[in-house]
């Protein structure tokens, strides 16, 4: 899952979705020093990390990708995963999908502050171009991929793999929809896990 699944995923808790959000700039322990429901965050964020990855309709997705892509293919599919909950987005949320990405970019003006130094970095991009809406679109996702090629050192040709989306569209669509709705409740579980600890 990538950044609009997991933000989703987090439910109503602004302070999870942060913890969220920018977990994977969190290494090992170093989530401790954060306030508790930021380490709940990261914690459900690890979570569905591993749940996704081992789950079988997400495997289906990246074996279609693996023999052009490689060890990439499982971040494809995460940038895949996002477009059809943006492109879906209505399916899935009462708000418009442009007002939820705004109330989020300001939630994490808000709580600057506490954001890593890398998601520090990248954030003002983030926000300039939109990037949670921009999944909506092939446009949008080819420019993601483009930019995650290019810290790749280009070698992942990630950026070529909207190809094998727009051939496969129906099949990877159809795996998105039975795999979001069982990560769905999986998360709902494990915050409440979470909170009754």
């Amino acid at each position: 899952m990538n950044f609009l699944a997991h933000i989703y995923l987090s439910g109503d808790n602004d302070q999870i979705k942060i913890g969220n959000f920018m977990a994977d700039s969190i290494k090992g322990k170093k989530y401790l020093k954060y306030p508790e429901e930021i380490q709940k965050g990261i914690v459900l964020h690890r979570a569905i990390d591993y749940y996704t990855d081992t789950h079988p309709v997400f495997k289906q997705s990246t074996k279609r990708l693996f023999s052009t892509y490689g060890h990439y293919s499982g971040i494809i599919v995460d940038i895949f995963y996002d477009h059809f909950l943006a492109a879906n987005w209505r399916k899935y949320s009462g708000s418009q999908l442009e007002k939820y990405t705004l109330d989020f970019y300001a939630l994490l003006e808000n709580n600057f502050d506490i954001l890593p130094s890398k998601v520090k970095s990248f954030l003002p991009y983030m926000i300039n171009d939109n990037w949670l809406l921009s999944y909506a679109s092939i446009e949008g996702i080819e420019k993601v991929l483009s930019g995650m090629n290019r810290r790749t050192g280009r070698k992942s040709d990630m950026h070529l793999a909207t190809k094998e989306l727009q051939e496969h569209y129906q099949d990877f669509q159809f795996e998105f929809e039975i795999f979001f709705d069982e990560v769905i409740v999986f998360s709902k579980e494990k915050i409440l896990g979470l909170n009754e600890k």
